[in-house]
């Protein structure tokens, strides 16, 4: 029989709570990797100089993701903007991931549970945003540069496979009722993102 102090049963409560969050942080963070190597746009450690001079050409909305040089951060955004290349911290916090933001606008800021939810909620708002404006992007009226993400640059060419199930996801949310077979659905359903 083992005897165990009052004060040691007690650090044990009070760590198992913090090991459960830690364990889920770790989970939903290796998922958000999984999918995010999948997308093609995904850059790893790519520096900042780097994400630069791969956008520098680039049309304004192109983007890529990379791991963050900051070590409070997980990955951001490089994205080519009117006035040229600029990146976006994405933050971490609570299992949830979100745009690094001035402190006034932090909370209005829409949460995600993945990396490309995130890039994805934000693509399709660029590409309605992109699609209303006439002439020349829209510009907020303080003179702030607009962010778009409309075209990803890929670090390596996506399969013709992946083009296709991202399309296929694009006409439908309905893969499992597709007269296909169970693989291909199993495959289709894998990667269920518009980007």
């Amino acid at each position: 029989m083992t005897c165990h102090s009052s004060e040691s049963i007690e650090n044990e409560r009070r760590s198992e709570p913090v090991s459960r969050v830690v364990e889920s942080d770790q989970s939903r963070i290796a998922a958000a990797m999984r999918d995010l190597k999948k997308t093609g746009w995904y850059w790893g450690s790519l520096t900042a100089n780097e994400a630069k001079e791969i956008l520098q050409d680039a049309s304004e909305g192109t983007f890529l993701v990379r791991d963050s040089s900051q070590r409070d951060y997980l990955f951001t955004i490089s994205a080519m903007t009117s006035a040229g290349p600029t990146n976006l911290r994405i933050e971490y916090k609570d299992g949830k991931f979100k745009l690094d933001s001035v402190m006034l606008v932090k909370p209005k800021l829409k949460q995600f549970d993945s990396v490309v939810h995130l890039v994805e909620h934000y693509v399709l708002l660029s590409r309605t945003t992109w699609k209303g404006s006439v002439g020349d992007p829209l510009t907020p009226p303080n003179g702030t540069v607009q962010l778009l993400l409309t075209r990803p640059v890929y670090a390596v060419t996506p399969s013709l496979q992946h083009l296709c199930r991202i399309s296929i996801n694009k006409a439908t949310k309905r893969v499992q009722e597709l007269p296909l077979p169970n693989r291909l659905k199993d495959y289709l359903s894998d990667y269920m993102y518009h980007v």
